[in-house]
């Protein structure tokens, strides 16, 4: 059963094709096996692909709950952890702030 593709949403092994889709039959979600491969890769404001351990640029001013000042446009931030299941995927540390978590939509890879 190596060949079973499992459902990307819900991981259901009950999947079968129907013209050119996979279809779960538990929650019906429906996917083309080509593009799974991109499903969980997260991507900086310009595309690239993100890794674990990256540099990345903040690209914009962005306010910090509790904090009087903004992360400022330019502040580089290194080794980052990336968490897919998230909105703000990005977890790091930054110089000044702390721990905190960013979105990949405000970044770019240095």
């Amino acid at each position: 059963m190596s060949d079973t593709i499992l459902c990307p949403k819900c991981q259901s092994e009950f999947t079968y094709e129907q013209d050119n889709l996979q279809v779960c039959s538990q929650c019906f979600h429906e996917w083309d096996p080509k593009e799974v491969s991109s499903e969980g890769k997260i991507f900086d404001s310009l595309g690239k692909e993100l890794q674990n351990g990256d540099s990345v640029i903040v690209i914009k001013d962005l306010p910090v709950k509790g904090a009087p000042k903004p992360v400022k446009a330019g502040t580089k931030v290194k080794n980052i952890r990336l968490r897919p299941d998230s909105d703000h995927n990005i977890d790091c540390k930054i110089d000044g702030f702390g721990s905190m978590a960013l979105k990949s939509e405000f970044v770019k890879k240095a």
